[in-house]
């Protein structure tokens, strides 16, 4: 068997059969005098080449000075502004840029860094604010987690009846005057109060139970600061970003948006005030709320994940305010169905009046790639099916002047023959693959023992000792080896170097590992470029993008795949490689996957069918990639599903049928394998309390869990009295963060492991893959979890 080889898979599995024309990519200036009402939440800060990642890790390895990484911020916002305004973009967007997050940006400004950061006032610098993101050599970073349900995450505030909050940043400011100076009136956007706070977290030390929202009076004088600043500086309009606003609210957590506005309105008087929500329907009791908040002059909705708004708007809009509709779609990167939105803009108008209808985005753009216009390979039908967040700024607007009477019938067309091609188009569907996921609804996939019953076979086979170590997959990857693998795919060195390149790399790595004395080992994926593209790059119904990068976190960019098709397995995919690392170990070789439903929530997904439909496709490609390491030998296989929890929709009521079709996603992969075969899963930087009883229900023989760096919440259910009996491994340490923990700190936390979970189901592993880590900082860790580890063992065992 040889290796998949890239080059093997283009952009797409089969050449185009029609090509209609693409939408231009800016309309002609002539059409864009006259500024139509059109509005964009949000853009990518990132660049269309990743600018701001590759001057963020230059200066955070001081190759470049911090001069240096301001002229290349500045650069950016001017780019994105004048590419908005030029577009023919009303009201634009400032503020959305970041250096690292936006909720950490609304920490600084207001002041609420907590006291181990040894902050000691005045305007907060590039230091601290590093140092809170990503923790330094004596510092934890704080805590990361998923912004709402997309693959975003933010830094989580930690507050406490203690927090000053002091007016300690004046980005907002800044940056709304530094559009000015170009000429372009902006829109100040700032996440709003209410969900900052509901966002946030208690200190460390103070009660869980304590009240969040009761910190809404010592932070509105500083959001008054705030616009007071602005309208000082010539702003008309400023936007709240109150998400939290589709989630299913309390009373009181309501009550605070009234208090909260109403506190505010006389500083916003003379301002158009919009708050914004997006990411899902809105409850009608905070659509409510919402609609009668004093001083507010506009509201915006998702139309595009909250279709169900539509009946709420219709039913009892208020008069004389603004509606910013959100029918072009910020979080894919389908073209607009243009005649449908329109048709529906038409409809709102007699709701909200003509001059009071705003042509937006669901959300911000931040959530699909960049600009379209850099996708050189990409083939042209799949192109011309497309529309990143350059194309959706076009999109905005043609629907914007369209409804002003001004419709670019050519772009229309275009638009429309694009939309025909691709429903058309016989690469999207296989019957065979249609047929294989339809069948599988109707019954139910487990293996056919209990957990308890499979570990005890499975540890008779391995003989691991108590605590067995591990290590969640990836390795750290070098410059050199990113050099092979790009080599290789341009076809610039034969198969047999590349092979050989990857073969050292694993020795490399397995060698690591058994003089750090790991019990269960991992190849290090010198191979993969990314856990969900190396996949997608070997199934059918996947496209890829050159530069369609999304921001992660901080300057951690992923590329998503396009599934554009029903999806299959042509060929094995891992099985290659990790039957070589395995031949050069006698310790166990874990096999590594990835999970549908992680492969699913971090692809852009076609949207001509459910989610479901789509991701039982991909486990029964998974499937068939577990039983054939299986065959091959492979006694330990992880399938990763770290976006199981990113995908639970933010209703309540949705909850139950997402778990029931994305755990039943899961034990389809595994459900044939035998007892002695060990099934792990993986799953980091999530709330997972909340669905700890569907992670059981995946029915793993081993979980590794993220834990450190959300201050071992997850250790909360356990201690409630939930009982898990398969073997478990939450983090011992954050990977994030280049501090390198100590074997006291490991041992410390290990033994909170031990005080609510058995010992002989616990595992003990670092909280996520290292390959955005260096050897430097990846040894010593693992050298001090191993030697805690050994020290905890010695200790059990004099207890006997």
């Amino acid at each position: 068997m040889k290796p998949p080889n890239p080059s093997d898979f283009p952009c797409s599995s089969s050449p185009p059969t029609s090509r209609p024309p693409h939408p231009p990519a800016l309309l002609p200036r002539s059409t864009v005098q006259g500024k139509m009402a059109s509005h964009i939440v949000g853009y990518p800060r990132m660049g269309p080449k990743r600018e701001l990642k590759f001057a963020l890790e230059s200066f955070w390895d001081g190759k470049s000075s911090a001069e240096d990484l301001e002229k290349v911020a500045t650069d950016l916002r001017s780019s994105i502004w004048k590419q908005m305004s030029e577009a023919g973009i009303k009201y634009i967007p400032s503020n959305t840029f970041s250096y690292y997050d936006q909720v950490l940006d609304t920490t600084a400004m207001l002041g609420a860094v907590p006291e181990r950061y040894s902050w000691t006032g005045g305007e907060i610098g590039l230091s601290t604010y590093f140092s809170m993101a990503r923790g330094n050599a004596t510092v934890p970073a704080m805590e990361m987690t998923k912004w709402f349900d997309t693959n975003y995450h933010f830094i989580v505030p930690e507050l406490g009846p203690s927090t000053k909050f002091s007016y300690a940043s004046h980005k907002a400011v800044s940056e709304y005057k530094e559009a000015k100076a170009l000429g372009i009136d902006t829109v100040p956007v700032l996440i709003g109060p209410v969900s900052y706070l509901l966002l946030s977290k208690p200190a460390k030390g103070v009660e869980k139970s304590f009240s969040l929202l009761s910190l809404l009076g010592s932070i509105l004088p500083i959001y008054k600061e705030v616009v007071a600043e602005l309208k000082a500086a010539g702003a008309s309009w400023i936007q709240f970003d109150e998400p939290t606003l589709v989630k299913d609210l309390d009373a009181h957590e309501l009550a605070a948006f009234s208090s909260a506005y109403a506190e505010l309105e006389s500083a916003l008087s003379g301002l158009n005030v919009l708050i914004e929500t997006y990411f899902a329907d809105i409850p009608a009791e905070s659509y409510k709320i919402l609609t009668s908040l004093s001083g507010v002059t506009a509201y915006g909705f998702d139309l595009i994940r909250g279709a169900k708004t539509l009946d709420l708007i219709r039913s009892s809009f208020p008069s004389g305010k603004y509606l910013f509709a959100g029918v072009v779609d910020g979080r894919n990167i389908w073209a607009d169905d243009l005649a449908a939105s329109l048709s529906t803009l038409q409809s709102l108008e007699a709701v909200a009046g003509k001059d009071k209808l705003v042509v937006s985005t669901s959300c911000s753009l931040m959530h699909t790639a960049v600009d379209l216009v850099n996708e050189t390979k990409l083939d042209d039908e799949i192109k011309s099916w497309l529309a990143f967040a350059a194309q959706k700024v076009v999109e905005v607007n043609a629907l914007a002047k369209a409804l002003a009477g001004q419709k670019d019938e050519a772009y229309f067309a275009a638009n429309a023959a694009a939309l025909a091609s691709r429903k058309s188009s016989p690469r999207v569907t296989n019957e065979e693959v249609q047929k294989a996921a339809a069948a599988l609804k109707g019954s139910d996939h487990r293996r056919a023992t209990n957990v308890s019953t499979r570990l005890d076979a499975q540890q008779k086979k391995l003989n691991l000792p108590v605590l067995p170590t591990t290590t969640i997959g990836s390795f750290p990857q070098t410059v050199e080896l990113r050099r092979v693998r790009r080599e290789y795919k341009a076809k610039k060195i034969s198969e047999e170097e590349y092979v050989s390149a990857i073969k050292e790399e694993i020795s490399k790595v397995v060698k690591i590992q058994e003089e750090l004395d790991i019990d269960v080992l991992v190849h290090g994926e010198p191979e993969r470029n990314d856990m969900v593209e190396y996949f997608g790059e070997q199934l059918s119904g996947f496209a890829f993008t050159a530069n369609g990068w999304v921001q992660s976190y901080g300057s951690r960019c992923v590329k998503p795949p396009i599934i554009y098709g029903d999806v299959s397995r042509p060929n094995p995919m891992t099985v290659f490689w990790s039957k070589m690392a395995q031949s050069m170990t006698s310790r166990p070789m874990k096999g590594m996957l990835t999970g549908p439903v992680t492969i699913l929530n971090w692809s852009f997904v076609r949207n001509d069918q459910p989610r479901f439909e789509t991701c039982y496709q991909i486990a029964l490609a998974i499937k068939k990639e577990v039983e054939d390491l299986e065959a091959a030998g492979i006694q330990v296989i992880q399938i990763d599903e770290a976006a199981l929890r990113e995908g639970l929709p933010l209703r309540k009521s949705e909850h139950a049928f997402y778990l029931d079709w994305a755990v039943h996603s899961f034990r389809i992969t595994n459900c044939g394998v035998q007892d002695t075969t060990q099934i792990h899963t993986h799953m980091c930087y999530s709330n997972f309390n909340d669905i700890i009883h569907s992670i059981i229900d995946m029915d793993a023989d081993v979980i590794t869990i993220e834990n450190s760096r959300s201050d071992e919440k997850l250790l909360s259910v356990f201690r409630e009295g939930v009982k898990y009996g398969a073997g478990i491994g939450p983090g011992v340490y954050d990977i994030h963060s280049p501090r390198i923990p100590s074997t006291e700190e490991i041992a410390d936390r290990i033994n909170k492991m031990l005080a609510v979970l058995d010992t002989n189901i616990l595992w003990v592993n670092p909280d996520c893959g290292l390959k955005t880590r260096k050897y430097t900082e990846v040894k010593p860790a693992l050298t001090n979890m191993v030697s805690a580890t050994k020290l905890i063992r010695t200790q059990l065992a004099s207890a006997k």
